[in-house]
């Protein structure tokens, strides 16, 4: 399974900005199926940030909830990260992730800078 993320991008705080990231293969319609995206600030470890289920099940980091959104385009195989209302501590490498059944991938990093 490959995943590509894009979208990454300089925005002041405040802003917005939208990261997607398209897999080979779908996730949808087993539950045990997840897309997740993690992201990994500088001289910090890699945390958890949102994910989707192929049941369609989300969650979200504490951090970012009200102000991320995660969703998916079953046709495209696609799953998006909406982040609104952007701050500096969210400035970070933004990593997709899936896995499909017992088995991860990981896309490479996009970056999200954040100026305030």
């Amino acid at each position: 399974v490959q995943l590509q993320a894009f979208g990454g991008g300089l925005v002041q705080a405040g802003g917005s900005l939208r990261l997607s990231c398209a897999a080979s293969r779908s996730i949808f319609g087993v539950n045990s199926n997840t897309m997740a995206w993690y992201r990994q600030a500088s001289g910090k470890q890699r945390e958890f940030v949102a994910s989707l289920t192929g049941g369609g099940s989300t969650n979200y980091a504490d951090s970012v909830k009200g102000r991320f959104t995660i969703s998916r385009d079953n046709a495209k195989s696609t799953v998006y990260l909406q982040m609104n209302s952007l701050k500096p501590d969210d400035a970070a490498v933004y990593y997709c992730y899936a896995r499909f059944s017992t088995t991860t991938y990981w896309g490479q990093g996009t970056l999200v800078t954040v100026s305030s």
